[in-house]
């Protein structure tokens, strides 16, 4: 069986809610004033229907509510019955509808057809019948255009639709009639769906002396976090941010708080993850008091492919994501990007996200386009030097003629073949005080690089070489200084 609760007025939802859950664990919200709850095997601690209705009222009541309660066999004929208030003609607040299981049908016969519209559309409107927004012999409009086309139809009682053939009813007014006969019935179209309640995943732990230093404090966030995780698994959530609040000797409160890239509930890796963290931010004084809270979200669905490569799992990666942080400092560990800029070797770092980009695509999944390689335009790529490489060339009427470089693992060589020169300047519009940056900007959303960038204006003239190695580099010198650099490799 089940209960509708309607509220005669308007009020908090979750005082209904609570009034509700003190009956049945499973209870879904069908709007700011009404509730319906499943009371099936209720009678061993009530006793019947009448009782049950009784005992919601009275504990409504208990709460400062009044209530309508309706008790049928369906929920969808408990809500209509709840419904049916004075406007209708129906029973005042101070009685319960109860009805006996199998007799939805014959005791929804006399209710109004405007009732249904409680339900919402079955099917989008542009498929229902459009009249005049104005019944005819109706003291008040009807909001919903599929009961106008009941009524005229000489429709006035759920008892007169669910009367008529349902082969004729699905020929005039297709699937979405063949719905509305079944709720004028007092058929469910879908089970209950029961509200989950909102829960806390936080545990606190008071330490009887106070600790310094990581290695105890592992021991503790291991001890919270392992039911934390265990918590998670029950609801079938994942951690969507982690906080770590550690309230110190000297009344300050340490807190920091984690952006997860990918729902985990793995107790070993949230602890890692808030171990490396408070390495690079450390706690100021001795921790007295830990308390580790987590924001949830749905649980990660992990669907694998047999014809690909599988990537490694946001629980590897965010761990060596967070080693490197510490290791090298925040910020400085990504995904390097190209940026439109005028700057030579402009780049920019982005968090670090692999993703599988799919059967048939060509793409890297780092927004760079991999080309075809059946493809017979030929492709070049210059793989570029961090930092050029210092070079001494030696140059016969205005052309290089020999690069030599002292870098380890590189001879240098004659030049076979060349082309250029292309010269390049920018930076003359600078001022001295743009001149050296040290503050990271952003571009298009993007972090840019930490590392301080030496901008300065330049003028140079580049070429690109083929050396009797083999390779091909290109070179370019420097014509305030005239100094030469490997710029990078040719690939």
């Amino acid at each position: 069986m089940f209960a509708a609760v309607y509220a005669a007025e308007e009020s908090s939802s979750n005082v209904l809610m609570e009034v509700a859950r003190d009956f049945s664990p499973r209870v879904e919200a069908c709007g700011p004033r009404e509730v319906t709850l499943d009371v099936s095997g209720l009678a061993r601690l009530f006793g019947d229907g009448k009782t049950i209705a009784a005992e919601l009222r009275r504990t409504a009541a208990d709460r400062g509510l009044r209530v309508r309660v309706a008790v049928a066999g369906t929920r969808t004929a408990a809500r209509l019955l709840a419904h049916y208030s004075a406007d209708h003609k129906g029973p005042p607040y101070d009685e319960a509808i109860v009805i006996e299981p199998g007799t939805e049908a014959a005791s929804l016969t006399n209710l109004p057809v405007e009732l249904l519209a409680i339900f919402g559309p079955v099917t989008p409107k542009s498929q229902i019948p459009n009249p005049k927004s104005q019944t005819p012999n109706s003291g008040s409009p009807i909001p919903d255009p599929f009961t106008i086309t009941l009524r005229r139809w000489g429709l006035r009682t759920l008892g007169d639709l669910a009367s008529l053939p349902p082969d004729e009813v699905a020929a005039r007014l297709g699937q979405a009639g063949v719905e509305w006969q079944r709720l004028a019935r007092g058929e469910d179209r879908r089970p209950l769906l029961p509200a989950v309640p909102e829960e806390r995943f936080e545990q606190a732990l008071d330490l009887e002396w106070p600790i310094e230093g990581l290695e105890p404090l592992s021991f503790v966030l291991g001890r919270l976090l392992e039911p934390l995780s265990a918590h998670l698994e029950r609801r079938d959530r994942g951690g969507a941010i982690l906080h770590v609040r550690l309230h110190l000797v000297t009344r300050e409160v340490h807190e920091r708080s984690l952006q997860l890239p990918a729902p985990i509930r793995d107790a070993r890796t949230l602890r890692t993850l808030a171990l490396l963290d408070l390495e690079s931010h450390p706690p100021s004084a001795a921790i007295d008091r830990v308390v580790v809270a987590i924001d949830p979200t749905p649980g990660r669905v992990v669907q694998f492919s047999l014809l690909t490569r599988p990537l490694p799992s946001p629980e590897q990666v965010s761990t060596l994501m967070a080693r490197l942080n510490a290791l090298m400092g925040e910020g400085r560990c990504g995904t390097a990007v190209a940026v439109d800029s005028w700057e030579p070797g402009a780049f920019a770092m982005r968090p670090f996200a692999p993703r599988d980009s799919g059967l048939g695509t060509r793409d890297s999944g780092l927004g760079v386009r991999i080309p075809n390689p059946g493809s017979r335009i030929p492709v070049v790529a210059l793989r570029r030097f961090r930092f050029p490489v210092p070079a001494r060339v030696r140059v016969d009427r205005g052309a290089p003629v020999r690069v030599i470089s002292d870098r380890r693992g590189w001879s240098g060589g004659h030049v076979e073949t060349y082309a250029g020169p292309w010269r390049s300047s920018g930076g003359w519009w600078l001022d001295t005080a743009d001149v050296h940056r040290d503050k990271p900007r952003s571009h298009e959303g993007v972090s840019a690089s930490p590392w301080p960038v030496e901008v300065k204006a330049w003028e140079r003239d580049e070429w690109d070489v083929t050396l009797s190695d083999g390779a091909t580099y290109r070179i370019f010198r420097e014509r305030d200084t005239d100094a030469w650099f490997i710029e990078g490799v040719v690939d």
